[in-house]
């Protein structure tokens, strides 16, 4: 009887149980539709003054959003699938088609220049693919040992890997210097590992680094369009799962409450807020480590959410926006990849609708550099770097930067960046409750760590959890 009472929202003693959730982010959402849909109340409260977290959409133009956080999704991602379908919603591919443009900076880059190119494309190299104008056997080499170390981890339990601890202490910044002989392979390094995970090589473990790449599908899945984790996107943009997420929760939702402190009893968990206190059965934090771990909590957490070396995930998106996909017209397919920023890569983000849309990713330690200059100069480097990638096009009827990494609630994107001895030492209790608080986001899960995929298995992990609470 009390296990049928536990399923259906109640206690043993028959009261219907109380969840509170922090983070009105996919995680977070998930969890508490979830829940709600066993009958347990929920509230959720939410910081922004909107839902989505990490996911979010900005108007282009109007009646045209795109994601100005995450997007991507791939055949994988089997409960982001599921969830579409739920809520009605449709894919679209990711468009790809054409040539690439580089500016790496090489003498293989100048050797790569398409004969057959506009004479107005010869700024950067123009090539067919994604392949850079690199030295393709140093490539080959980079690639080979990152294979090595993606198939070595133990990606349910990183920490548990042979050679973990060693691999933990180890920078890739580190590794790379030990490794990586061919100038080749040690300038495309960084722009692969900030196109990968937004992250620096100084900042995270050699163990971090093969667990994403594992964790996300494989090096080949993660980095593929077609047939890749990066083959579709949402039809008008991954920021309406939360919005119809949250519609289903109606006034459950709270927005504008930031959560200062958790305090636990033995009766309830109490989440205190700037405009009030919520009391309930137990609490859910979706939220990223390093802001789980600036919240009060009493009793204070036995392990921090968050190690010394832990670093916000660097990643700043720039939009370019123009009358149509005019790139297109001159066969390239809007891809490039840059050896100087700020726009590190770019992409065909154009949403259908009339309207040509360049995404610029700026990562690693450019994040830092773009996000700290005036908006008036953030627009100067980008558009003037973009006149430079693809001079035929004209100036962009629109410019929006999205930065993530000094956003006070995300603390980064993609995700956290685990450095020296987070794994080996945080890595244990990632999932463990702290008595009536639960974890969830993106980076308590070890499948489709940083992508919207493990966010939405991390909900779903947590309302198994506090449904099978005695």
């Amino acid at each position: 009887m009390s296990e049928d009472r536990r399923r259906d929202g109640h206690g043993p003693e028959g009261r219907r149980r109380s969840a509170v959730v922090v983070g009105a982010g996919l995680a977070g959402l998930t969890a508490a539709t979830g829940l709600a849909a066993h009958g347990i109340e929920v509230t959720v409260l939410e910081a922004r003054d909107r839902v989505g977290g990490r996911t979010h959409g900005i108007e282009a133009a109007p009646g045209s959003r795109v994601d100005a956080g995450a997007a991507y999704l791939g055949d994988k991602h089997t409960e982001l699938h599921a969830l579409i379908a739920e809520l009605g919603l449709k894919t679209a591919p990711t468009t790809m088609l054409g040539a690439s443009r580089f500016a790496l900076g090489s003498a293989a880059e100048n050797d790569a220049r398409d004969a057959s190119a506009d004479d107005d494309c010869t700024a950067a190299a123009t090539r067919e693919g994604r392949f850079p104008p690199l030295d393709a056997v140093a490539l080959g080499d980079l690639f080979e040992r990152l294979a090595e170390l993606t198939a070595a981890v133990r990606p349910e339990a990183p920490w548990l890997t042979p050679d973990a601890e060693r691999l933990d202490t180890l920078t890739a910044a580190e590794w790379a210097e030990q490794h990586l002989a061919h100038p080749d392979a040690r300038l495309f390094f960084p722009l692969f590992l900030g196109e990968m995970c937004a992250a620096d090589p100084a900042d995270i473990s050699v163990l971090h680094l093969a667990f994403y790449l594992r964790s996300g599908g494989g090096l080949r899945y993660l980095n593929a369009f077609a047939g890749g984790a990066q083959q579709d996107r949402i039809d008008g943009g991954a920021h309406q799962l939360c919005e119809r997420l949250a519609e289903r929760l109606g006034d459950r939702v709270r927005l504008g409450e930031a959560v200062r402190a958790v305090h636990q009893d033995d009766d309830a968990v109490t989440v205190h807020t700037g405009r009030g206190a919520h009391r309930a059965d137990v609490a859910v934090l979706a939220l990223p480590p390093l802001l789980a771990d600036a919240i009060a909590h009493e009793p204070a957490l036995p392990v921090p959410r968050a190690g010394e070396r832990t670093a916000r995930g660097c990643a700043v998106k720039v939009h370019l926006v123009y009358p149509a996909p005019l790139w297109r017209d001159h066969g390239l397919s809007g891809w490039s990849v840059n050896a100087r920023g700020p726009l590190l890569s770019t992409v065909d983000d154009s949403p259908g609708s009339g309207i040509g849309v360049l995404t610029g990713f700026v990562t690693g330690a450019e994040a830092h550099r773009f996000g700290a200059l005036t908006p008036e100069r953030q627009r100067a480097e980008a558009l003037a770097q973009a006149a430079r990638l693809f001079p035929m096009l004209p100036e962009p009827i629109g410019f929006h930067v999205t930065d993530w990494l000094n956003d006070p609630y995300s603390q980064g994107c993609y995700a956290a960046l685990l450095g020296p001895g987070d794994w080996t030492r945080l890595g244990p209790t990632l999932t463990a409750p702290h008595r009536r608080v639960h974890w969830a986001g993106t980076e308590t899960s070890t499948a489709f760590f940083g992508l919207m995929e493990g966010a939405i298995r991390s909900g779903r992990r947590v309302v198994a959890e506090i449904l099978d609470r005695s």
